[in-house]
């Protein structure tokens, strides 16, 4: 195993551009990890690992075809994008799951540019069983350390795309599925009057909500009723309500 003393190693000015750098990350195929919980759960969905860099020594066993180096923690915690890195720090293949044959349960975002509220709803819909988190417009980026990280590992087991709203709309024909929009429109009713065992959801910005666009594409609108006086949701606890909602109605 190599050891590493410079920040001018190329491994680790490769982790630092991947870390802020979505255009690199496509380029190269692989985004940047952080700690041991997301190491684990990433061996164990199979994701394929390329490069690790410890801080200490390692702890883990990995496969051979993995890349390692020692650095030191100071150094480590450099090339980390977390402020406080648990480490080790590492690369992993981009995300490619394939969709089931047939979708029943999907949760669309549109535009929702927190990375936190990304990486939640990426984590809710796998422990909910969705079948597909769309990300449709200027959504946060799936693989920057800050969605990474609150996904919690989900990443590498929830099937997620990213779509135009023309290839979301050939999407639902093809699996003849009905796409509800969330939002607070005069003819909008309330969740638990609809149907959504075999569904589309779409969960806008809290500040833009859906767009006039992805509206037309929508079977019908559905609110979450709440106390009058109540401030919008959260777009992840939004997403994550209608979502039990989509499970509970097996």
């Amino acid at each position: 195993m190599e050891t590493i003393t410079s920040r001018k190693n190329p491994m680790i000015q490769q982790l630092r551009l991947l870390a802020r750098n979505g255009a690199a990350r496509r380029d190269a195929g692989c985004f940047v990890c952080d700690g041991e919980k997301l190491l684990h759960e990433a061996l164990q969905s199979g994701a394929r690992i390329e490069t690790v860099l410890w801080g200490e020594e390692p702890t883990t066993a990995l496969p051979p075809e993995v890349r390692q180096a020692r650095a030191p923690a100071e150094l480590a915690a450099y090339a980390s994008p977390l402020a406080n890195s648990p480490g080790p720090v590492f690369t992993v293949a981009l995300p490619r799951h394939a969709l089931p044959q047939r979708l029943e349960r999907v949760i669309v975002l549109e535009s929702v540019q927190d990375p936190g509220n990304v990486g939640t709803v990426v984590r809710t819909a796998d422990a909910l069983g969705m079948d597909a988190v769309v990300l449709a417009g200027a959504c946060a980026d799936l693989c920057s350390p800050k969605t990474v990280r609150a996904t919690m590992g989900a990443i590498f087991r929830q099937p997620v795309l990213a779509c135009t709203l023309p290839e979301l709309r050939t999407l639902l024909c093809a699996h003849e599925l009905p796409l509800y929009g969330a939002a607070l429109t005069a003819a909008a009713r309330d969740l638990r009057a609809v149907s959504l065992r075999r569904a589309a959801v779409a969960v806008g910005s809290e500040g833009r909500g859906l767009s006039e666009d992805l509206l037309a594409l929508c079977a019908g609108t559905i609110i979450i009723p709440m106390r009058p006086a109540a401030e919008s949701l959260n777009a992840a606890v939004a997403a994550s309500i209608v979502m039990w909602e989509m499970m509970r109605t097996e």
